[in-house]
């Protein structure tokens, strides 16, 4: 539940004017990795929060969504600032699960740098190597904190060397964790460039002194390997050849190049923490204030007018053009709608008219809008809590509410001069999840709580289908359907799920002939039509013709019409199990009419019965769509994914190397949509999370008969 402030600038809230004073910084790593609980950690160490809250009661301020305290992990996006050394820090906490991976992308958009939380206990999924590459691919600046040290099975030692074969070269620890008088636990960090020790056992801050002798040969060894590193990425070239001469390098000139190399994203610093006992915070801390760039040493997004038309590139100005964009968008039953914004230019500030605008994601039921409204308010947003500043510049991250039209997504620029930031990429839905109200009451509550859902999460897709009448939801996995569920019943919906439905189709596999008769006297005028077709299958994708070679006036010129007209309606009704049908010609070759009893409706049954005797005798056949797939896996996984891929009826068209990816592999492959509707559960389950997958639509295909059988059974 979101919590406003009484006072109009609260006492601590961390407010800045100036960018340069400002890190966005997104935690990032599996779920479980310590994420959460690093973040309370950071925010009592700099006295922004009492003391540090706990996941497992529930506590902590960024999982403050009731879905992430019951299952305690987190499911959303969320942001928690705080102030360090006069530098503002805008912590954004991202879930680690597959299934949320459209908060994790909306965290990055928001961010200048990342923070990879990696388990010294678990080590890392493949989701989260994936997001390193990803990273990578547009300099992003990141570094790694080795978590969960107060495990009794941390290995730090084996957790940056996965580090280093997974995230590759310049991933090397600023810090060794020292253990303390038990041998086990972690009492202090050994400083590799100023060969200090760190000592925690009187907790924070640490006590900085001259290291041990039983120290000093882990140090050395480690020291060189960084050094090496650092002079590496110098902007000095004579850097090396001196150290390599045996000059003791200066431990400023080391750290000042060490804080370029990772502003430019070309070295990766390992910090060991311990979130449980502090070690290791403060030293995290000026890593993410010294080493991370400010904003407007970090590129920003494209802009273009609302209308298409290009604008110059931004810069982070607090004097410039008015550009934000909403990265987080819930409902508050208090509050009302609430908006997580990242200001990229200008500066946003209460009481000030701007233009928002939302464009491109239509076929997640976002419509494309554009509307003036007024910021009542601005908030610094601390987990739940909403707590009132007077302005937020260039760089900073703020929150707005009670904004009528404001999505997930959307662009907050001037009113008189709108722009639109290009989208980040949003992952596509590819689990269906069809829904029923249980009451005719619980519809209107559905579609209510259904439209703040969609307006708040554009990884969800609403779907109403046409063909099945199954209202269906396509989220990311089990997990998010899970998330959106609790929140459709939390609002108030008595719902049901329901097996999700594939739009089948029926045709005819022979050409066949079909009398219709309707005849019926029941006092005064009757109904009398006579009509006889011949029907033949067209090629698929073809659709319907309807061809009249009546001679003689069989069937009155004016009666055609009607019997085509019934000819359709039947075709919708279907003639097996209910599904249309599809790529037939029919021909209307004779018939017989009554110059009192005919009517237009008795000619639409004799037509529809005709089509009925014709489909006993034209061998009828169901179609189902088959959509092209391409599945993305490592290399490993590529026989596992082969095999199932055949179990599903597949037919694979080929494989090849990932371009984008070493040590990945495309699978191409035609598969019945059928077979593909819990296909993102199982990839996911096959390849240890590390599968993906697209699919489009090719054409409708014969289903084999013995399943056909099946399904006309069901329908019978």
């Amino acid at each position: 539940m979101a919590q406003r402030s009484q006072d109009k600038h609260a006492a601590g809230v961390p407010v800045v004017t100036d960018p340069a004073k400002i890190r966005n910084v997104v935690l990032v790593g599996h779920s479980g990795a310590g994420k959460t609980t690093l973040v309370e950690a950071l925010l009592a160490a700099t006295d922004t929060i009492a003391r540090a809250g706990s996941v497992t009661d529930g506590t902590t301020v960024c999982d403050h969504d009731p879905a992430a305290v019951r299952q305690q992990r987190s499911v959303s996006l969320a942001c928690a600032p705080l102030m360090h050394d006069g530098i503002k820090i805008n912590l954004l906490d991202t879930p680690g699960y597959a299934d949320f991976v459209g908060e994790l992308r909306a965290g990055l958009r928001a961010a200048d740098a990342a923070l990879f939380v990696v388990s010294a206990v678990d080590g890392m999924d493949a989701a989260t190597a994936a997001l390193w590459e990803e990273c990578a691919a547009v300099d992003m600046p990141r570094a790694v904190a080795v978590a969960r040290l107060d495990h009794p099975r941390a290995d730090f030692d084996e957790a940056v060397a996965l580090c280093q074969r997974v995230f590759g070269d310049n991933v090397l620890p600023l810090y060794l964790p020292m253990l303390g008088d038990d041998g086990v636990s972690t009492a202090g960090l050994l400083g590799l460039i100023t060969r200090r020790v760190f000592d925690y056992t009187d907790g924070l801050p640490a006590q900085v002194r001259q290291p041990d002798p039983e120290h000093l040969p882990a140090i050395t060894e480690s020291r060189d390997e960084l050094i090496e590193g650092i002079i590496a990425e110098s902007e000095d070239e004579t850097l090396m050849d001196r150290y390599l001469g045996g000059e003791e390098i200066d431990a400023e000139i080391l750290i000042e190049d060490l804080e370029k190399a990772v502003a430019r994203g070309h070295f990766y610093p390992v910090v060991p923490v311990c979130a449980a006992t502090g070690v290791g915070v403060d030293v995290l801390l000026e890593v993410l204030t010294a080493g991370f760039p400010s904003p407007p040493e970090h590129a920003l997004p494209a802009v273009t007018g609302v209308d298409g038309s290009p604008r110059p590139p931004l810069t982070c100005d607090p004097d410039g053009p008015l550009v934000a964009e909403v990265v987080r968008t819930t409902i508050d039953r208090h509050v009302g709608r609430v908006c997580v914004v990242r200001v990229f230019s200008g500066t946003l500030r209460p009481d000030q008219t701007v233009h928002i605008a939302g464009h491109g994601l239509a076929e997640r039921g976002h419509p494309d809008h554009d509307a003036d409204e007024r910021i009542a308010h601005l908030y610094s947003p601390l987990g739940a809590t909403l707590r009132e500043v007077g302005v937020a510049v260039a760089g900073d991250i703020c929150a707005i509410t009670k904004s009528g039209s404001a999505e997930t997504g959307d662009t907050i620029s001037a009113k008189d001069d709108p722009l639109l930031i290009a989208p980040w990429e949003m992952p596509e839905p590819l689990l269906p999840v069809a829904i029923v109200a249980r009451s005719r009451s619980d519809e209107d509550a559905l579609a209510r709580n259904l439209a703040r859902l969609v307006a708040g999460d554009p990884t969800m897709r609403l779907e109403r289908n046409p063909q099945t009448h199954q209202l269906v939801l396509w989220c990311m996995g089990e997990a998010h359907a899970d998330v959106v569920l609790d929140r459709l019943r939390a609002g108030g919906v008595e719902l049901d799920t329901e097996p999700v439905k594939v739009a089948l189709r029926e045709t005819l596999t022979a050409p066949a002939t079909g009398h219709g008769r309707h005849v019926k006297q029941s006092g005064g005028h009757g109904q009398y039509a006579v009509c006889d077709i011949e029907v033949e299958p067209l090629p698929r994708g073809a659709g319907f013709e309807f061809v009249d070679r009546v001679v003689g006036g069989a069937v009155p010129h004016n009666y055609i019409p009607s019997v085509e007209k019934g000819v359709r309606a039947q075709m919708e009704r279907g003639l097996l199990a209910g599904h249309p049908v599809v790529d037939l010609r029919v021909t209307l070759v004779d018939g017989k009419a009554h110059s009192v009893d005919s009517s237009d409706a008795a000619f639409q049954t004799a037509g529809a019965l005709a089509l009925r005797d014709a489909a006993a005798k034209g061998r009828p056949a169901l179609l189902e769509p088959v959509d092209e797939v391409t599945v993305r896996v490592p290399d490993g996984s590529v026989g596992t994914v082969l095999g199932d891929l055949s179990g599903r009826r597949g037919r694979v068209l080929g494989t090849e190397s990932d371009p984008e990816s070493e040590g990945r592999t495309l699978v191409r492959a035609e598969v019945p949509a059928t077979e593909l509707l819990r296909y993102a559960v199982e990839l996911r389950a096959m390849t240890a999370g590390a599968g993906t997958f697209r699919r489009h639509f090719v054409r409708y295909d014969p289903m084999p008969e013995h399943l056909a059988d099946q399904i006309r059974k069901e329908h019978a």
